[in-house]
């Protein structure tokens, strides 16, 4: 590719194409492709490129903590999650109709694992996604009031096509949270999806939230549409650390073994 043309094609901002050009030259001479075909093979590598770059933008903007995956979760260690429901959750057809998911079940059960995987499902099928925990969200909206961002804020968390919030119920809230938090439920309510995360039952609702009449509202909008996965198993992340407890110990042991004997 000579300067002149990679000039123009930098300026029209084609980037799929430059980086195959070369190589799609070859290709077109090798098989004597005729001129419509190369054509078609560098438009194809243009909306290639710019298809992985927006899913690239998305996946950054979604503030994923981890990248997780379905195919990573271990379904066998759960027996009372539902997999083909689950699989049919990543097909989104709930956020396409604007509902929500509420994943319920005591801490290191994989809740957080299968928001995540979800969201990537989401953000691949185009959708514009943001994973927050709980307890982050409403201290940004708090802080804001300060500098007066307040209304952006919460426009970042009201116009995504799905917002998953993690963590629900860790800690109690104050009635400013309260409010915030059901400024969010409401103005999302039939106009964008929802992911929770919780280790609380709906009827312990009332107990994160301050006020009783607006953790009411709060479970009407959001139960009104909304799939439920609760978890009834144990924790992996506990499963895991007992594993590695037993194997220190049997090393000791196999260690204190062996300086006896070398005695």
């Amino acid at each position: 590719m000579n300067d002149l043309l990679l000039g123009k094609l930098k300026d029209l901002k084609l980037s799929g194409i430059i980086k195959s050009f070369d190589l799609r030259v070859e290709e077109a001479i090798k098989n004597n492709f005729s001129y419509q075909e190369f054509f078609e093979i560098l438009i194809n590598d243009e909306v290639s490129n710019r298809r992985i770059n927006s899913n690239q933008k998305r996946i950054s903007k979604a503030k994923f903590p981890w990248h997780k995956t379905l195919e990573e979760y271990n379904f066998n260690y759960q027996p009372s999650i539902n997999k083909r429901f689950i699989y049919n959750l990543a097909t989104c057809e709930f956020v396409r109709k604007r509902e929500n998911v509420a994943f319920i079940g005591p801490p290191g059960t994989g809740k957080t694992h299968l928001a995540i995987a979800i969201g990537l499902k989401a953000v691949a099928l185009g959708y514009r996604v943001l994973f927050t925990t709980a307890n982050e969200m409403l201290e940004e909206l708090y802080i804001s009031r300060a500098d007066n961002s307040y209304q952006q804020k919460l426009k970042n968390y009201v116009n995504v096509d799905l917002l998953i919030i993690d963590e629900l119920g860790l800690r109690k809230f104050n009635q400013s949270s309260v409010d915030d938090f059901y400024e969010i439920i409401s103005k999302r309510y039939e106009r964008g999806s929802i992911i929770i995360t919780t280790n609380k039952v709906f009827e312990e609702w009332a107990r994160i939230f301050y006020d009783p009449v607006l953790a009411t509202a709060i479970l009407d909008r959001f139960v009104h549409h909304c799939h439920f996965v609760v978890i009834k198993g144990e924790s992996y992340r506990m499963k895991q650390r007992e594993g590695a407890i037993k194997a220190l110990t049997y090393d000791s042991k196999n260690d204190s073994n062996q300086l006896n004997n070398d005695n």
